[in-house]
């Protein structure tokens, strides 16, 4: 599993794809939904999650493109 991918805003304005742990932004964007894509992308690819953070830095959204240890049942 790869790393954890978050969408935050940027501190000089917009917003930036950050895998966790890393000191610099993989991609930094205009709008928080072309971050998010870009992050649902990379997600996917590593098979790990996507965090959408919102202006006041708190997670807002989180979705797992990984494998799920908890799959939802029905």
């Amino acid at each position: 599993m790869g790393k954890n991918q978050h969408v935050t805003p940027h501190p000089k304005g917009g917003w930036q794809v950050k895998g966790a742990g890393n000191s610099r932004a993989t991609k930094c964007t205009a709008t928080q939904k072309q971050a998010a894509d870009i992050a649902r992308t990379i997600a996917i690819h590593q098979k790990s999650e996507r965090l959408i953070h919102g202006t006041d830095g708190r997670i807002r959204a989180k979705d797992s493109y990984g494998n799920d240890p908890f799959p939802p049942k029905g």
